[in-house]
Order: structure tokens, then sequence, then C-alpha cells
């Protein structure tokens, strides 16, 4: 119980202090210093990246992959350890995977020495884009969040094209998000949100030359079809725990998995954030302890997005607290009921075309999520068509993410490369 106490002091504390406007103030001061110590760039010949946290969450290996599969190379990829994240091997040869773990979650000289080196690695960029997701409203880690926008704002002041990656806005920012965005954006960094509701939220805030993109996983091509598929009609079901932090969802999935097998469904339990905090692990076991039998099967691992792809591509449905499985879903045509937190689902299934598909995880959400599976369902369903005719456009917004990226770009010495 201390221990818990001293931690929500702790982060209260730093929350204070990244609200304040203190600790980025730092670290432009920090990036003024190296790179008036740094000599003029003779080329710029590398795209920067800056990650998602990864280890354990698939959706960040998803961002990843989807990233470094659309853009051009070489790309160097920061990243906080080497092993956050896996390298397809038919994209590692353009890629090098540059750990700094002090850059956006380290403190005192280790992140300042970070800074420099990020600072340096910015004089060989050609661009610089940053992961956006749903890190960059501080509604999960202000620090992380302010951190984000601030390495962009650096970016942009060294001269380096810069991006936020397909981003979520929530309609209540924590104030030094809002604040450290604004102020990246009026540096010249491109903030790219996700779906038309983040991208108004925004405008409204003050966040300047925002354009409208779609989640860059949508961008994805790989498949890979080695994964085991049942041999009868399936649905895929996610239990969040995330959302399993405040809130005891077996019951309500007990409900939903017996419709679906009273429907002539095999149910397919499956974790995709495997990690400290927010394990589904832990929650997609409880369930699947209470609806154990022959027509369920409950994956114990994570699988690789290409293989979530491919085995989402051929479930009947799918059932999901989870945004990223969501999307990887609806990209084989397959509807994807929702658990709508934090406001950026919504905004999801609006630019899809189909609303119906978001569900409040709030008291008694087995009701809702049947009678939206009742809705769904059917291969003539109207939700399925709007999948369909709605798609096109979704893949060719999260292709901008990534549009302009081999363009050239002047060097430090005023000369194109």
């Amino acid at each position: 119980m201390r221990r818990r106490i001293q931690s929500r002091l702790l982060r209260t504390w730093r929350d204070l202090r990244y609200s304040s406007g203190l600790p980025p103030r730092q670290d432009r001061a920090t990036a003024r210093r190296a790179s008036a110590a740094l000599p003029a760039s003779a080329a710029r010949n590398v795209h920067l990246l800056i990650a998602a946290p990864g280890r354990g969450n698939i959706g960040d290996q998803a961002l990843f992959e989807a990233f470094l599969e659309n853009a051009p190379g070489p790309i160097i990829a920061i990243v906080r350890e080497t092993d956050d994240f896996v390298v397809p091997d038919a994209v590692s040869s353009k890629v090098e995977v540059f750990p700094l773990p002090s850059l956006v979650y380290g403190e005192g000289p280790a992140h300042e020495q970070a800074i420099r080196t990020f600072v340096e690695l910015l004089r060989r960029a050609r661009s610089l884009s940053i992961i956006g997701a749903d890190i960059m409203d501080g509604r999960y880690s202000l620090r992380g969040s302010v951190r984000r926008a601030m390495l962009a704002e650096i970016g942009a002041i060294e001269g380096v094209p810069t991006r936020i990656v397909g981003f979520s806005w929530n309609g209540s920012p924590s104030f030094g998000a809002r604040r450290a965005l604004v102020r990246a954006s009026r540096a010249g960094v491109v903030p790219l949100l996700r779906d038309p509701r983040s991208a108004e939220r925004a405008i409204e805030h003050g966040i300047s030359s925002v354009e409208l993109v779609a989640d860059i996983v949508f961008a994805a091509t790989t498949t890979d079809a080695s994964v085991a598929t049942p041999a009868v009609p399936f649905a895929i079901v996610n239990v969040s725990g995330l959302i399993a932090r405040t809130t005891d969802q077996t019951a309500q999935y007990r409900r939903i998995i017996d419709h679906l097998r009273s429907a002539g469904l095999h149910v397919v339990i499956l974790p995709h954030v495997i990690k400290d905090l927010s394990d589904d692990l832990v929650a997609c076991r409880a369930v699947a302890e209470v609806v154990a039998g022959p027509d369920v099967t409950f994956v114990e691992e994570l699988l690789p997005p290409a293989q979530i792809r491919a085995l989402a591509a051929q479930a009947t449905v799918t059932v999901t607290g989870r945004m990223h499985l969501s999307i990887m879903s609806l990209m084989g045509g397959t509807p994807a009921v929702t658990m709508a937190t934090q406001g950026k689902v919504e905004g999801l299934m609006e630019l899809i075309g189909a609303p119906e598909l978001c569900v409040s995880p709030a008291g008694d959400f087995a009701g809702p999520v049947i009678a939206s599976l009742a809705h769904v369902m059917p291969p003539s369903s109207a939700t399925r068509a709007a999948i369909t005719a709605g798609l096109p456009r979704v893949i060719e917004l999260a292709r901008a993410n990534t549009a302009g990226l081999d363009e050239p770009v002047l060097s430090a010495a005023g000369t194109s490369s």
C-alpha cells in the first residue's frame, strides 16, 4: 500500500512539473547548445522514426511495421530498447534500430545526453516522424505526450521536415500536452490526425496545420497465413486488460460468448497486449476459465500483426477492447464490435462509416454488444457493405502518413540532398 501511494505521489509531482512547461524549456535549451556545437551537415540521408513504447503491445508493433513498410529507407528507428520491437525480414535491410532509453521517458543527465544524441541524429535526417497513436493528449502519460511534442518541435527548429504520425486527440486533453502540441505545430510540425473527430478537436484547441489521415496500420499489406485457424466459422474475442483495471468484465463477456456459441460460432479468445498494468492475458484468462469448452480456443501468446490480419480476415466477427485489433479486423472486411474509450474508437468508426460498431464498456454492456452483433453478423448486413465501401478511402488516407518523405530537403549547409 505504501509503495502504491508513493508511486501516485511521484506521478502527481511529475505531472505538475510537465504541466508547468519547465522540463521542455530545459530540453530546448539543451538542444540549442548541442546544435550550436555541431558542424553543418554535408548530407541529410536518413529518415528518423521515434517509435511508440512497444514491448508487449501488438498495436505498437503493428504501427512500427506499417511505417517501415510504407516509408522509404534508410530509416533509423529510435526505441527505448532493442528488443521492444521485431523488425520483419522484408524491411530489415533499410532499418537501423537505435536505442535511446532516456529520450522520451528518462530524467537527469541520461536524458540530457539523449537530447544531445538526438540533435546529432537530426543533422543527418531528411525527415522526422513520431508515432502519435493515442499517446499525444496526455491521457495515459503526460510526460510521454509533452516529450514527443517537444522532440517534434526541436526537429522542426533544426530544419527537418517533421510530422506526428496518425494520432487521436481527446476532447479534454491535459493542459501541458495541449500547450506542447500547439507550440510544436506553430514551429512547423505537421500533426496528422487519424479521424475526423480528432481533427476537429485539435483545430478547436488551437493546433495548426492539422491534416486528416487514417491510422497507418490500415496501410499495412502483409499477412501470414501460417497462423492456426479453426476449421469452422469462428469469432475473435479480446478482453482488454486496460478496461479490466476499473471494470470486472467477466460476467459480461460470458454472456457475449454464450451468444456467439448459440449462433454456431467457435470462439477464439485473443490477447492483444501483455504487459504490466494493462495485461490482456490476465483478463482473457479470467473469461476463458468460465467459458471453457471444445468450442473455445484460448490463445495464450501475442500473435504478430501479419498473423492477426490473416486470422481476422477469416473470422465472422470480432469483439474487442483494443482498437488495433479492431483495425486489423476491419482491414479484412470483418466487423469489429469495439469497446469505446477515450473518444478514439468513435472517430475510427465514423471514418469507416460504421458507428454502430462502438459500444461503451460501462455497466451492463453485454446487451448492447449482443444487439450490435445481431445487426452486423449477417453476410448481407449494411455494416459489412459500409466497411467494404469505406475501406479504399481509409487505406488511401493511411498512406498519407508517409506521403512526401522521399522529397528532397535542404541540408544545414543550404544545399539540396
